[in-house]
């Protein structure tokens, strides 16, 4: 009998941010904890394992019950469903966790080969962080959580090893193994997923816990809540296991798209439970989809475009008039009850962009790791403050187009393409308005135009900053272009728009 050892619940291997590595025992008893380390995917993966410990441990009936039960309760509840369940989270033994022993057959791949930062085969290193290294039993811990949901399509997975009979769902139409899909995390690009932060990693867990009434108002998980896989592991790709993880709650936060086994020197690797996608109507919660159009749109990780661009989509629930019908469960169902019990709540987005080639993911060119956190005053959080930062916004984007029209000017007037350095110009301006864009979000509260006017004016000076930075006066023709071609921002700080949303306001 394999031995028993490397226990997820007692040996350190979550990275906390300004603490280092801990265990899931630490988690729940420690609230000084603020939040997760790693990367934007390892993070994910991380939160996904914590809250489905949180929905198994207690998952409250509704709102009023979830704020009965606080931080606090949950951390409790959770540190005696650990205690419960001690045996269910070895590494290595006869249950390993999250792993399956029959999968053994399957040809073994390097750590590496199934990681998107490291560069293995052909590919080319250009520094450390893309070469393979040993790996110690916490990177081994969090690799097969992370590979649960963001395994990259493509060949490596072993297909021709299948544990249900008569599955054919890794096989091609000539009946040979097929390529691996996507892990249901990821998607075809990569989805961007979105998580409410709180002050300490306990309240984080807290507070993207669903309730019994939101789950079954999701109405895509037929079979509800689900039980956690450590509980109950599925024998194969399609028994009646891994068909009530595909359809509950439980089987998006641990999806088990990959079945492996970690031996000396890889991983025993093969797709495992096929999920439904996005245009099946079926999503994680923590990712924004747009059911409503024809076909369904989903917001992917977009490295040229930054999370907190994005923010009006990921909120326009707040807005009665949105056109738009993006919805995001994760965060619509936490943030009015979050709302009455913390002062200042973060928003998380982050992600992988992934390409694709012939069913083959990868990271290449502009594709790489994404996030950011964006803290919302829940005194100023409704529909007056979306409305305005939604102005806002649209304004800014306005801006930008404006400036990249400036920008081809000037090199049209001296006969040169200056389409490159429009997009760098525009590149530019929005990399200076991250830095007040916090500013923005507290100034869009009701009253407070004339704050959000001062700010225009920063706004303002970026779009000179731009255009002057890639437009140089040096010489007489250049002046004269820069001259003609020069922004006109006379309408974007005239006080009239200021004064008719103070009307609005009071009508």
């Amino acid at each position: 009998m394999p031995e028993n050892r490397f226990n997820l619940i007692d040996e350190p291997w979550i990275p906390v941010v300004d603490v280092g590595l801990v265990n899931l025992r630490d988690v729940f008893s420690n609230p000084e904890l603020k939040a997760l380390g790693g990367n934007p995917v390892q993070k994910i993966a991380l939160t996904k394992l914590l809250l489905a410990i949180a929905q198994s441990a207690s998952t409250p009936q509704d709102d009023a019950a979830w704020a009965q039960l606080g931080s606090n309760g949950l951390a409790a509840a959770c540190l005696s469903y650990l205690d419960k369940w001690h045996d269910r989270f070895y590494l290595y033994g006869e249950k390993p966790f999250l792993q399956m022993p029959a999968i053994k057959l399957a040809a073994v791949q390097s750590f590496g080969a199934v990681l998107p930062e490291v560069a293995t085969g052909n590919t080319t290193v250009h520094t450390q962080i893309h070469q393979e290294r040993p790996m110690s039993d916490a990177d081994k811990a969090m690799l097969v959580l992370q590979l649960m949901g963001f395994g990259l399509g493509g060949k490596k997975t072993d297909n021709s090893v299948v544990l249900s009979p008569d599955y054919k769902g890794k096989s091609n139409d000539k009946g040979k193994p097929s390529t691996g899909k996507p892990g249901s995390s990821i998607g075809f690009m990569g989805f961007l997923h979105n998580f409410w932060q709180g002050q300490s990693l306990q309240e984080t867990i807290w507070l993207n816990l669903l309730t019994q009434t939101q789950v079954g108002q999701l109405k895509v998980f037929t079979a509800g809540l689900g039980i956690a896989p450590w509980e109950d592991m599925p024998t194969g790709e399609a028994d009646d296991v891994a068909k009530r993880l595909s359809e509950s709650l439980m089987g998006r936060l641990i999806p088990m798209s990959r079945f492996v086994l970690l031996a000396d020197q890889g991983l025993h690797y093969s797709e495992g439970i096929a999920h439904l996608g996005y245009k099946e109507g079926v999503s994680d919660p923590s990712v924004s989809v747009n059911y409503a159009a024809k076909d369904s749109k989903v917001i992917w990780v977009d490295t040229e475009k930054r999370p907190w661009r994005m923010l009006t989509a990921l909120l326009n629930f707040l807005s009665s008039q949105s056109k738009t019908s993006f919805t995001c469960p994760q965060l619509e169902f936490g943030l009015s009850r979050a709302t009455n019990h913390v002062t200042e709540l973060g928003l998380w987005s982050g992600g992988l962009r992934v390409s694709s080639n012939a069913g083959e993911q990868y990271v290449s060119g502009t594709d790489d790791y994404l996030e950011s956190l964006i803290l919302l005053p829940t005194e100023f959080m409704g529909e007056i403050w979306f409305e305005h930062l939604q102005s806002e916004m649209l304004e800014l984007d306005a801006l930008s187009k404006t400036l990249y029209g400036c920008v081809l000017s000037y090199f049209k007037h001296q006969t040169v393409d200056g389409k490159n350095h429009a997009a760098q110009a525009t590149n530019l301006f929005w990399q200076l308005c991250e830095s007040r864009f916090q500013d923005l979000i507290n100034r869009c509260g009701k009253g407070m135009d004339d704050e959000r006017h001062q700010l225009r004016k920063v706004f303002a000076g970026f779009i000179q900053q731009a255009y002057n930075h890639y437009c140089p006066q040096e010489t007489a023709r250049q002046l004269d272009a820069w001259a003609q071609s020069r922004p006109n921002l006379s309408k974007y700080l005239s006080p009239t728009k200021q004064a008719n949303n103070v009307v609005k306001e009071n009508a």
